[in-house]
């Protein structure tokens, strides 16, 4: 697909039909994420790929917005391995890595059919014991995956942009 319409016609999906995603279309989604750029490459995301009965079954006990999805990805980040700034105490770059990961998963998902939707309605706490996760990781958003319903849509706010004046100065 061109780009400039994968980026125009995707939106958050949050009805899909229940089949499986095909293993080429999860590989391509996962390797999108693998070549993103990370603050000096050092690739702090760790991505738990949710499929199995009792997993879906589970996150879906943990958020309401997991909602049909037969995939949901853990979007996570290894606290211990973000690029950390020399130059100020606290700036890091982990949260930015992990959403350019997102980002990248979600426009590879819509090029390849699938539609997905970047959930944040959850306890990162709860997930995280949940799942047995490791102490230095931090589950930073939930995405579910799937093939959209055919009566899928975009949310009205979707089609509305602020005019361009509004939110970008030139300097």
């Amino acid at each position: 697909m061109e780009f400039q319409n994968v980026i125009r016609e995707r939106y958050s999906v949050r009805k899909y039909r229940p089949d499986p995603i095909r293993e080429e279309d999860l590989r391509a989604i996962l390797e999108a994420g693998m070549i993103a750029p990370t603050g000096c490459n050092y690739q702090p995301q760790r991505i738990y790929v949710l499929r199995s009965e009792p997993a879906i079954a589970k996150i879906r006990s943990l958020s309401r917005c997991a909602f049909d999805a037969p995939v949901v990805l853990i979007v996570a980040l290894k606290e211990t391995e973000d690029w950390k700034s020399p130059l100020e105490a606290g700036c890091r770059a982990g949260i930015q890595d992990v959403s350019i990961v997102a980002d990248h998963m979600m426009l590879a998902a819509w090029n390849s059919g699938v539609g997905s939707c970047w959930v944040n309605y959850f306890k990162p706490s709860e997930v995280k014991a949940a799942f047995d996760m490791p102490a230095d990781e931090t589950p930073v958003l939930l995405m579910t995956l799937g093939y959209p319903a055919d009566d899928s849509k975009p949310m009205k706010l979707h089609e509305e942009s602020k005019p361009m004046d509004e939110v970008v100065r030139y300097l």
